[in-house]
């Protein structure tokens, strides 16, 4: 329950002030609701359907049973995942079901804490000019035709948790499918406005790293829970999570030095919410010195591909990923998941996975074919993702149009919400270039380019 209560803080007031913050001032209010509408819509339907859906009874390989988690009769029995004993090819009991001593409402509710941030980190994507209605009504579909999927294949006892696959806490049910599908719903929902997408500056830094402070610190309960009890991998998983997170900060903060000459804030953050995410399927079956390399790996690759292949790869120039989302989570996520293949150490892999003698690529033995799981498990969760989130985003905009109008999108929040965040100036903030750009000492604009806040450096 303490695990659970950290992971919805990192959500609820976590993103929430993060969000609110690292926009532009008219979408402050704006961004900052989505995620606090994503957090209370996800609790009702999880309750209502999507537990089962992701830790119930077999339906199909990828998916459990839907149904609600709401009698008194379900709850107060010992939690236990139905699908997860594992047996070897003989028919014998490899490992039995998970069955944490503690009743199933614990089981429910911590569960439903990681669903509701998915969705929360899937919204990054498309701040500053989704249609809020088009997105009460995408919370509940993504939530069930996309993680319920990812969650019941890698976790709840489904085809990828018994071959192998190592996710120990959401690099790919969480990360990975939150990165790709707020890729791809950025695709579908269309860019910003142009004057947003030329200058988008956070509206309160010192805010946003209030924020992100809560998302560090609330990664304890994030990865410290998964074992499912206070124990010896819950441990390690807490070490390894904050050495990667500091290691991924500073290595993201020092190229920024040397290459742009100054350490940006908003890059800290990306680089410490890189290595929370690279270490995340990993956190509990791997080495410190291990959570090391993975932090340097976690503070470079992302970096090289928001700051270099980002400005140089036309395709995704064109797709408005607002806080740079695809970077941050989806290839953090699957570089943490191809990584926790390599550095898997058989010991602490045996205090959590169901497959005996798992081990990454280090380690000799199975550890080769590891790799290749681990690279099957992400290709499933991109392919299923890039699909479903097609197919909602286009069947929601059939209805409700996905992206904001045009008089929304140049006034803000006042227009959507009737609401500001803070009475600065400016009756709906509209767009004023001699307020908003930077002018030479000769008095011409000069307009700094930028495809999302998280790149401003």
């Amino acid at each position: 329950m303490i695990s659970a209560t950290l992971v919805g803080l990192q959500s609820v007031p976590g993103l929430v002030i993060l969000y609110g913050s690292i926009v532009k001032k008219k979408w402050a209010v704006n961004s900052a609701f989505m995620a606090l509408y994503a957090f209370a819509a996800v609790v009702l339907c999880w309750v209502a359907w999507a537990y089962k859906m992701s830790f119930g009874d077999k339906l199909l390989p990828f998916w459990g049973k839907a149904g609600p988690a709401l009698g008194q009769k379900f709850l107060i029995k010992q939690a236990a995942l139905p699908e997860t004993t594992q047996f070897y090819d003989n028919g014998e009991v490899e490992t039995a079901m998970a069955t944490p001593f503690y009743p199933m409402a614990s089981m429910v509710w911590f569960q439903c804490v990681f669903a509701a941030i998915t969705l929360i980190l899937l919204a990054g994507s498309v701040l500053g000019r989704m249609n809020i209605k088009a997105w009460m009504a995408f919370v509940p579909l993504w939530l069930t035709f996309s993680y319920t999927v990812g969650a019941f294949s890698l976790w709840g006892g489904g085809f990828l948790f018994h071959w192998g696959v190592m996710d120990y806490s959401g690099g790919y049910v969480i990360h990975l499918s939150s990165g790709i599908a707020g890729l791809t719903a950025a695709f579908w929902v269309g860019p910003r406005s142009t004057e947003d997408r030329e200058r988008f500056p956070p509206n309160n830094i010192l805010l946003m790293i209030a924020g992100a402070g809560l998302l560090w610190m609330g990664w304890a309960g994030f990865n410290g829970g998964d074992p499912y009890s206070a124990n010896i991998d819950s441990s390690i998983a807490v070490l390894n999570t904050n050495i990667c997170a500091a290691t991924s900060l500073l290595v993201w903060t020092w190229l920024d030095v040397i290459f742009f000459k100054k350490p940006s804030v908003i890059g800290a953050v990306q680089g410490m919410i890189t290595g929370l995410v690279c270490i995340t399927p990993g956190a509990g079956l791997v080495q410190g010195w291990a959570a090391i390399i993975m932090g340097i790996l976690s503070g470079s690759v992302p970096w090289f591909t928001m700051m270099i292949v980002h400005k140089r790869w036309t395709l995704i120039q064109k797709i408005d990923d607002t806080l740079g989302v695809f970077h941050t989570h989806a290839v953090a996520g699957l570089l943490g998941g191809v990584l926790t293949g390599v550095f898997a150490e058989p010991e602490l892999c045996a205090l959590f996975l169901p497959v005996t003698n798992s081990r990454g690529g280090v380690y000799g033995g199975s550890g080769g074919i590891q790799i290749l799981k681990q690279l099957v498990g992400g290709g499933f969760i991109i392919g299923w993702n890039l699909v479903v989130t097609s197919i909602i985003c286009v069947v929601i905009n059939l209805v409700i149009p996905l992206r904001m109008s045009d008089e929304h999108l140049l006034i803000g929040d006042d227009a959507v919400h009737g609401e500001e965040a803070y009475a600065l100036w400016g009756d709906g903030e509209k767009y004023d270039s001699t307020k908003h750009r930077d002018t030479t000492e000769e008095g011409s604009v000069q307009t700094r380019r930028s495809t999302g806040a998280t790149q401003v450096v």
